[in-house]
Order: C-alpha cells, then sequence, then structure tokens
C-alpha cells in the first residue's frame, strides 16, 4: 500500500519507510528507533507539478509585462483575471483532495481580508458609495484572490526561487524598455527628461515604476549571488542593472531616497558573508554616476534645493500632504472612501483630481484611522516576518558533516531535524535579507506614492513571509513524526501506519 504525502510534494513512497526528505529536511540524522530510512530523491526530482503554483507563476509574468499592451486582441482574453481563476479552482481542488481547509490561515492573510472588509464598511459614508466599492471589486479583490493563492503555495524553498526569477525577469525586460525608450527619447515627460513604463497598469506612472525597481532590485541581487551556473548569474545581473537604470531614467526622486536605503540595508547583510560582494557593488555604482544624465542630478538636488524644481512639483506635494491630512481631519473615522481622495475637492483645494502622493496619507484620507491601523498592522508583519525567518534559520543552522552509512540524505547537507539543509538554508537566508532591503526601499518610496492598494507590497509581504512558513512546515512534519515515533515504541508496531503518516501530513500542509 502507498500513500501520498502532502509534505513529500507528491512523491509516492511506502508506508513502512520515512525519508528525513519526505519533509522537506536536507538532514542527516538518526530517525526513530525501529524506523527503516530510505534514501529519498532530491527536492527537485520528487516535486510534482502543482497546477495552482503553475498558474500563479503566469498570473505573476502576466501582471507585471501585460502582454495585452503590446498585442491588444489579447485584451479581450482577460489573461490576468483567467489565471488567477485556474489558480484558486486549482488551488481548491488540491487542498479539499487532501482533506484540508480551502487556505492555511497566518496573520498577514487575516489583515489582507480585514482591510478588504475596511474598505467595504468605510463605503457607505464615502463621498461616492460606487467609486469605493469598484476601487475594491476591480482592483483590491484580486489582490486578496493573488495573496490566498501565495500563501497555499509558496511551500518550498524551490517554489520560492522560481517566483523570484518571474519577478526578476519581468522587471528586468521593463527596467531594459525604459532605458531604451529614454536614449531614444521615446514615451518620456517632462522635456524628455523623465521616461514613462513601456506598458500600462502600474508601472505606467515613472515614480510608481521606480518604486517597483527598487523594491525587486534585491531579488536580482540574490539571484546574482546564488545562482548555480555562470549564465544564470549573469542573467540575474543584466536584470539588476536594468532596474538601476530604469530609476535613473524615472527621475524619480523617491525612488532615489529608496534606492540609497535599499542599498545600505542590503550592505550591512551582505557585509557579513560576501563582503567581495559589496565592495564590486559599491565600485560598480561609482563608476555609474557620471553616466547618469545631468538633469537626472538637478532633479535630485531639488529635493533640498526649490529653486532647481522647473515644474514646481514639489511645492504641489507639499499642498498634497496638507489637502490629504484635512481631508483625514474631517472624517477620521470612515475617511473619503477607497481610491476617493482625488474626488475629494471642497471649496478652496488648489490640487484637486490629484493622489495624495503619500501611502499614510492616502489610507488615512481614504479610510480613516483605523485604516492607518490596519495598513500599519501589515507594513509590521512584513518586517516581522523577515526577523522571525532569520531566528527560525539561526536556530535550526545546519552544519556540514560527513554523512553517516545509515543516514544518507538526497543533497549531502546535514542540519538539524526540523531544519533546513544547507542549499536551502542559504538560499532562505540570502532572500531573507534581499527582502528586508525591499521592504525598506518600497518603504521610503511609498512616503511619495500612493501605493496601498497596489500590487507591489503585497507581493513583498508574501515573499517575506513565506520563508517562514516554510520552516516552521518543516518543523510542524517533523515533530509529528517524531511523536509517531515515540508511539511506535510504546505500542511495540513495527511501523508508521496511513492514519500516523495522513496525521503528519495534515499538520505540515494546513
Amino acid at each position: 500500500m502507498s500513500e501520498r504525502l502532502a509534505f513529500s510534494l507528491g512523491a509516492r513512497r511506502d508506508v513502512g519507510t520515512v525519508s528525513p526528505d519526505s519533509i522537506g529536511v536536507g538532514t542527516a540524522v538518526a530517525p526513530p528507533a525501529g524506523v527503516n530510512v530510505v534514501t529519498a530523491p532530491p527536492p527537485a526530482l520528487a516535486e510534482t507539478r502543482d497546477w495552482a503554483f503553475t498558474w500563479t507563476l503566469v498570473f505573476t509574468a502576466v501582471l507585471f509585462l501585460r502582454p495585452q499592451d503590446v498585442f491588444p486582441p489579447l485584451g479581450a482574453l482577460h489573461l490576468a483575471e483567467v489565471s488567477a481563476l485556474l489558480g484558486l479552482i486549482s488551488l481548491f481542488m488540491g487542498r479539499l483532495a487532501r482533506r484540508q481547509t480551502l487556505t492555511r490561515m497566518t496573520p498577514e492573510l487575516a489583515g489582507v481580508l480585514a482591510f478588504g472588509g475596511l474598505m467595504l464598511l468605510t463605503a457607505p459614508f464615502s463621498i461616492w458609495f460606487g467609486g469605493a466599492v469598484n476601487v475594491f471589486f476591480e482592483l483590491y479583490s484580486k489582490v486578496i484572490l493573488v495573496y490566498l493563492l501565495a500563501v497555499n503555495v509558496l511551500g518550498s524553498p524551490r517554489r520560492l526561487e522560481r517566483l523570484t526569477w518571474i519577478l526578476v525577469i519581468a522587471l528586468g525586460y521593463l527596467g531594459f524598455r525604459a532605458v531604451f525608450d529614454y536614449a531614444r527619447g521615446v514615451n518620456v515627460i517632462q522635456g524628455g527628461t523623465r521616461v514613462m513604463g513601456s506598458v500600462g497598469g502600474i508601472m505606467q506612472n515613472p515614480n510608481d515604476m521606480a518604486l517597483n525597481m527598487v523594491s525587486f532590485l534585491p531579488l536580482a541581487a540574490v539571484l546574482a549571488m546564488q545562482a548555480k551556473t555562470l549564465p544564470k548569474r549573469l542573467v540575474a545581473a543584466a536584470c539588476g542593472v536594468m532596474m538601476m537604470g530604469a530609476i535613473v531614467a524615472t527621475g524619480s526622486r523617491g525612488g532615489f531616497l529608496g534606492f540609497a536605503m535599499m542599498l545600505v540595508v542590503l550592505a550591512i547583510f551582505a557585509a557579513r558573508k560576501r563582503p567581495g560582494f559589496v565592495f564590486a557593488g559599491a565600485l560598480f555604482v561609482i563608476c555609474a554616476l557620471p553616466l547618469a544624465p545631468s538633469s537626472y542630478w538637478q532633479r535630485i538636488a531639488s529635493i533640498t534645493d526649490d529653486s532647481k524644481d522647473d515644474v514646481e512639483s514639489s511645492q504641489a506635494r507639499r499642498t498634497l500632504m496638507v489637502e490629504s491630512f484635512a481631508a483625514f481631519v474631517e472624517r477620521p473615522l470612515t475617511g473619503v472612501g477607497a481610491g476617493q481622495f482625488k474626488d475629494w475637492n471642497p471649496q478652496g483645494r488648489t490640487e484637486a483630481w490629484h493622489e495624495a502622493h503619500n501611502v499614510w496619507l492616502q489610507v488615512g484620507a481614504e479610510l480613516g484611522i483605523f485604516g492607518i491601523a490596519m495598513f500599519l498592522f501589515l507594513v509590521f508583519r512584513a518586517f516581522h516576518a523577515v526577523f522571525q525567518s532569520r531566528r527560525l534559520l539561526r536556530r535550526n543552522r545546519p552544519k556540514r558533516s560527513r554523512i553517516s552509512a545509515g543516514a544518507a540524505t538526497a543533497g549531502g547537507a546535514t542540519g538539524t531535524l526540523d531544519g533546513p539543509g544547507i542549499a536551502d538554508a542559504e538560499f532562505l537566508d540570502a532572500h531573507s535579507a534581499a527582502m528586508a532591503a525591499s521592504l525598506a526601499g518600497w518603504f521610503v518610496c511609498a512616503f511619495f506614492a500612493s501605493v496601498a492598494y497596489n500590487w507591489t507590497f503585497y507581493y513583498l509581504l508574501a515573499l517575506a513571509a513565506a520563508p517562514r512558513e516554510i520552516l516552521r512546515a518543516r518543523g510542524l512534519a517533523a515533530a509529528a513524526l517524531a511523536s509517531a515515533g515515540r508511539m511506535r515504541g510504546r505500542l511495540g508496531t513495527t511501523a508508521f501506519t496511513p492514519s500516523v503518516l495522513e496525521g503528519a501530513a495534515r499538520k505540515a500542509g494546513a
């Protein structure tokens, strides 16, 4: 008889045998007394196709690359909506088949749901009920559905790496298009000094595109350091260079400040293990600075010197800050409605029909004090998830040692029973460091953008929380198997029963 185990990623094994790799552990440890340990295939081979994860990758590629903007007939196919729907159907069917709940629940997912619920609860008190509800259904409801997908499908370092590659390649391509357009003087604004995104949606506005480049650039750095082959490293490095070029081409002052903060945080984490990489990166940035056009440096100088701001956008931003705070003061409990600040037009407003251009003032003006509290909770949870992941990695740090004859493992790496193997630990460590830098860069950029309902932060939130959930799931599965081993010792049985293994699988995949 054989049983399909959730924590073995679909690999079929004998019920009477248990492999450490079946719980995602790349370790060489002594099993419970009387339990046979079989050598498992490498995780990459043991993993079976998960259509929910595949459709999540498709949705991410469609979301950022927007092929319908290049080939308009594709717009009729609604590729993003279809891929998200197919992913959810695959997810729910798979979890029900494994006798699991429809979704695993995390504090972050609960916060995302509560934030969406608040948007609906405050809609009746908004200045335009239909507009506020439309923002939820047309934008934020999709954020909820895809975040729900990400929470459930990012169950291994390999999957996390695949999603990271999709994001890096997509952003690298958009960065290349931005640099190419800027060099040709195509798709530019403000006298050719700033480039817009080559696609619509969240990438069309220069400031939003710069924010996205800053947010995902650390992931390109991780892949450039961690990729196992030279071609992959070169691709990741090239994408990172294009993303940096796009930050310059947008002329975004918020993007510049976020980029600087991101580099500082990334350097702090990387200097511990890759000081040579930090030195090379610093040398590259120093050499690249003279290549930036003079118009870019003039715009950056306007951060502190208003006389260099030819379009007087700094003064407009300050006016919008005052007006968005006035909207919050007028309706501190409910706000003016999700996405409705630009439509809030009291007597005396001078910057009508504009966004708040500050994520905290946006949320405060549109959703009130409870919106600020909820969004602050989500931002805190993102940073806290990085801290928790790194704490779990330190607690279960694997050590290299010779593999014992009776406990060989697929990867040849050793660690603790509930910890990752060496390769996984190195990737998760680098990934969590990159997420700290990404979140720091996003946090600074968000002070100059209205991005509370956009995709970027929620992808960062999912990517930050995924390593923690992977490590916890492995610990739960290992603990369940250890408990089953102790029960076997008490009952005098000679093998794990299907019901015991199914219980361990449920704990790992809950």
